[in-house]
Formats: structure tokens, sequence, C-alpha cells
């Protein structure tokens, strides 16, 4: 049985809902305080656990990885307070680590979906235009709700990014994951891949990179939802610079979206865009970051508050997760100071509790 726990300092409900007297009782928050004496107090501002939408546990460098390593990913975002995952592709299946009570709850994707030849290898699933329908009716059902599109690559041919399906192919994959119930994201780097799935109906696009003020309208009407990556984004000047000597259209392409990533992601919030914080850890990007990517956001204009509300209580609501609710289960992170006031503070917790069981403690 799950410990009593006494959460003695401040609750945070919501980006601006303060709350106090929260107890866990048997692995559920509640905030009745109960009638024994509680086996642990902590103090802090308590949060609900992080969320990274954008991870990719079970999968490394080179594709799938081992349960070993697939544990020690998952146990280095939960000891970051990353406690909810939404995969966003995995080459290895990991619903093994579903039901282990230490590691973050993962909602899978299932295996990313790309065009042949135009991703990294050994990471996708691969499909030519004619195979993409039954390639996604496959991972809708494989996977927790959500499919995973590559959108674009680079076409060697073209020398420069380009869409990896044609658009009628993406607006039939779309229809048919939602015919699955599940939601379809994309990985889009380039500009006009974002006109041909916001044509499609999708549900989510990973990184963005090519908003334009075009797409902003669109992405609000449509509630279509963006995760940025920004620290992943960080990386595009060192893949322009190996690409330079055979595909300098290209390098100048992933410079020019690099240099207006945070004003697209500000402008975007602004206009009512829901913005969710993503690390695409996995391959380049080690696990453990989401600190980094809430701090990214708030770097590039985001509020505190809204940077924190991308990876916290908004995140949840957009995935049908629980945050500090009465009856929801303990998973939370307790911060040293106000993280809306002094955002630093999440870099160094002061606990992390989930499921009702201390998993860390006395980080900072």
């Amino acid at each position: 049985m799950a410990p009593i726990i006494e959460f003695s300092g401040t609750a945070l409900t919501g980006p601006d809902q303060e709350r106090a007297g929260l107890w866990a009782v048997d692995g559920r928050l509640t905030f009745r305080r109960p009638a024994v004496v509680p086996d642990a107090v902590l103090d802090g501002w308590v949060l609900p656990g992080f969320v990274d939408a954008h991870c990719h546990i079970g999968l490394g460098p080179g594709g799938a990885v081992d349960d070993d390593t697939a544990y020690a990913q998952a146990m280095t975002d939960r000891d970051a307070g990353t406690l909810l995952v939404r995969d966003a592709g995995a080459a290895s299946d990991t619903r093994w680590l579903q039901r282990s009570p230490e590691a973050p709850r993962i909602i899978r994707a299932g295996r990313h979906i790309a065009r042949t030849g135009r991703y990294l290898r050994n990471f996708a699933v691969e499909v030519e235009p004619e195979g993409l329908v039954e390639a996604v009716r496959k991972q809708a059902r494989s996977g927790d709700g959500w499919v995973k599109l590559v959108g674009d690559w680079i076409d060697r041919d073209a020398g420069d990014l380009a869409p990896s399906f044609p658009a009628s192919a993406v607006r039939d994959a779309v229809s048919a994951a939602h015919d699955e119930g599940a939601r379809v994201t994309a990985h889009c780097f380039a500009e006009d891949t974002l006109d041909d799935v916001l044509d499609a109906g999708i549900d989510c696009i990973e990184h963005a990179t090519g908003l334009l003020p075009r797409h902003i309208p669109r992405l609000v009407e449509q509630h279509v939802s963006i995760v940025p990556t920004l620290i992943n984004i960080a990386t595009f000047p060192d893949i322009a610079a190996q690409a330079e000597p055979k595909f300098p259209r290209y390098a100048a392409h992933m410079r020019a979206l690099w240099e207006g990533r945070n004003e697209r992601i500000l402008e975007a919030h602004e206009a009512g865009v829901q913005v969710f914080a993503g690390t695409d850890a996995g391959s380049v990007i080690r696990h453990g970051r989401i600190a980094d990517e809430i701090l990214a956001l708030h770097a590039a204009g985001l509020p505190a508050a809204a940077a924190l509300d991308a990876a916290c209580w908004g995140a949840r609501r957009w995935l049908g997760a629980e945050g500090l609710a009465e009856g929801a289960s303990a998973d939370v992170v307790l911060c040293t100071e106000d993280p809306r006031e002094v955002p630093g503070t999440i870099r160094d917790l002061r606990g992390i509790v989930l499921r009702g069981r201390v998993v860390r403690l006395g980080i900072n």
C-alpha cells in the first residue's frame, strides 16, 4: 500500500490557481485531511508531473534499443520530473514499460510511418503512397490513440526539404486514422508541408519550423496543436554545416528555419494556438531534458506560466490525463520556489512522487 503523504506547501492546480491542503492516500490525491498521521510530509510548490509530448523511449540513434536501455531512458525522464510521456514514434515495443509501476506513464504512437528511403534508417515503417493508409490503420490499432507520420524530409534529388507523400495520400491517411479512433501528428520542418497536413485535417504538428502567418489562423480554427521541440531545433545549424558541401540549398533552408524559430512560436501562442513541450529525446537529444524545453519556450517569449502549462496542466488536459484533482493519481513534482516567478527552479526539483510513492527526494 502506498504511504500517506502530506504536501504542506502550495498546490498549483492551474497556471493561476493555488490551493493549500493536499494529501496522497493510497496513491490518490485528496484535498480532504486524512484521519491518520501521514507517513511523510513534503514541503514545496506542488505541480502535476511534467508531460513530455514528444519523446522516444525505446529508440536510439540506430533504431530500436534493448529493454535495459529503454528502461534506463524511462528512468532518466522520470527522475527529471517527466511523469507522462506522449511517445512520438519508437522502433521497439514499449508496452511492457506501461506495466511497470516505476516508469512514467506512456501514451504510445507505435512506429513512425515514412516514405521509403526518406527518413533515418531503422526508425520507421517505410511505405510508398499506395501503402500509407494500410500502414496508418495498423499503427493506429497497435498504439494508444496516436499515429505519427513523417511529413517531410530531405529529397536528395531536389537538394532540399520536400513533402514525403502526395497531399491526396495524406488526406486519405488522416481520414483512415480518424476512422480507427486515433489522432494524427506529423513531423514537419518545411513551409509547404504544413499546408498539406492542415488540408488533410491533422490533429497536431511536430516541430512546425515552417510556420508562416498564413498557417496561424488555420491552426486556431482547426484546433491543431504544435509541439516545437526547441532543444532539437537548436541542432539545425550543425545539421546545416554538415550538409553544406553536398546540399547547400537544404543547408540554407535549415538555417533560415532555425533563425525564425522563436518568433514563429511566440506568434502562434499569442494567437491562441495550443503549444506543448516536447524534447524529441531518443536519437540526437538525450533523455531527461524536459526542464530545458520548458525554459526554451519561456526564452522564446512565452510567459513562465504559459511555458509551464505547455508541460503541465494544459498538456495533461490535451492528452486526457489527470492533474491536481480529487481522486487523481498522485503523480506530482515539488519545486523549492514558485516556478511561475522563478522558472529555473524546475531544474532542481525538491521531490518527485509517482503513483503515490516518493521516487526522488531532496534532489536540491
